[in-house]
Parts: C-alpha cells; structure tokens; sequence
C-alpha cells in the first residue's frame, strides 16, 4: 500500500533544509541536502504512520520553500 504525503521543505539560513509536514503529526527532518531531507523524511514518516496507526491515533512552516509530494509504501 502506498501512502501520498504532504512535504514542506525550506532551506535554513545555515544552509540545511528542513521539512514539516501538516499530514504527519511529530514529522520535523533536516538534512543537508534536499535529497537527503527527502529520504529522512521518508523514513521518520513511514515510522510515525505506523506508530499512529497502532495506537489508533489520526494522522495531523523564512527563506526558500516548497512543497514535495512524499510517497510512501507501506
């Protein structure tokens, strides 16, 4: 099963990127890359999903930003 969610990627006055999601409650990666971030994400993402889902609970932003789909299989 494969799961779309929401990233929100901006890139920190530091120079990493951070990314939210509004989807996934607790989902707050960095990276210093935005292709590492993405698989970061992926991974935390996966794990608070299947968290949330085992505790019955639902899923739940300066500088240059965007949005990324982030499909994950389950």
């Amino acid at each position: 099963m494969e799961r779309v969610v929401q990233l929100h990627i901006e890139k920190l006055p530091e120079g990493l990127y951070l990314a939210t999601s509004a989807e996934v409650q607790g989902l707050v990666v960095q990276g210093r890359t935005i292709q590492e971030t993405i698989e970061i994400a992926r991974d935390v993402a996966k794990k608070l999903i299947e968290a949330q889902s085992n505790t019955g609970a639902t899923l739940q932003p300066a500088g240059e930003a965007f949005d990324y789909p982030l499909i994950i299989a389950l």
